[in-house]
């Protein structure tokens, strides 16, 4: 009963928290993508739109408190962009 009631503790720990850290992330992640393309960087119209794209999608997911997908859609723009994540 111990154990069970120690895993759900640590379940809820770790699902608070890592929300915590992703939401931290998007925003750093979106000034990056914003410094990268204020520098017109090299990319096709097509990388061009498509990062434009994954950059609206992550503010969006953000403000909706979808974290994980918007950091998966700001990572592709920045992996796009040549940006170390």
């Amino acid at each position: 009963m111990k154990k069970i009631a120690i895993s759900m503790l640590t379940a809820a720990f770790v699902t608070a928290f890592g929300s915590v850290a992703f939401a931290a992330s998007c925003p750093k992640d979106m000034k990056a993508i914003d410094a990268a393309l204020g520098k017109t960087p090299q990319l096709s119209s097509t990388q061009m739109t498509e990062v434009s794209q994954l950059r609206a999608s992550g503010e969006v997911k953000h403000k909706a408190g979808d974290h994980a997908g918007s950091v998966a859609d700001l990572h592709k723009a920045m992996e796009i962009l040549g940006i170390k994540k």
